[in-house]
């Protein structure tokens, strides 16, 4: 079966999301991403690739920073919340979907509570990439919560799995 070229992002699925979020004086915003990677590890750098125009990019750019977490399937509903609203139209998007927060210990980022692990980005450089921007970031700091020692322990972390978007957020399983 030949693939149609708009739909090829999709092969990856099913992706753990991150949450970016930024902030910039009193307003602070998020979103989900599912294209990214750790890039290189000395010096710790990791790629996030974001749909232009996006005003939590606009906002990352502007502090020059970012943070990334990972949050588990518990917050299904918080993440739906961020991925339809735009931070455009609410002071504080974490909030407006019901997460809470604290900045991060390195850099002025939202750190999401409850999150299962944590990543602080200082802005390296970014970079236009077709109908996207690359955001590369510098790793100032990261935590995780007791499911990760060197890796995952499944029997304590439940992934959030993203497998699409069909009008709503998809996970798997399948709510």
């Amino acid at each position: 079966m030949d693939v149609d070229p708009s739909l090829l992002h999709r092969l990856f699925y099913p992706q753990v999301p991150l949450v970016l979020s930024a902030m910039s004086g009193a307003r602070v915003s998020a979103m989900p991403v599912v294209s990214y990677a750790s890039v290189s590890d000395s010096p710790p750098l990791v790629a996030v690739s974001c749909a232009r125009g996006g005003f939590t990019l606009k906002l990352a750019l502007k502090a020059r920073a970012f943070s990334l977490c990972i949050l588990d399937g518990s917050h299904v509903d918080a993440l739906s919340r961020l991925a339809t609203v735009s931070g455009a139209k609410v002071k504080d998007k974490l909030a407006d979907a019901g997460l809470r927060y604290r900045k991060g210990d390195q850099l002025k980022v939202p750190i999401i509570e409850g999150s299962v692990a944590s990543l602080e980005c200082s802005l390296a450089f970014k970079k236009r990439v077709g109908d996207h921007t690359l955001l590369v970031g510098s790793v100032e700091a990261a935590s995780a919560n007791e499911s990760f020692s060197g890796f995952w322990d499944f029997r304590k972390y439940r992934p959030l799995l993203y497998t699409g978007w069909k009008g709503k957020l998809t996970t798997y399983p399948e709510r």
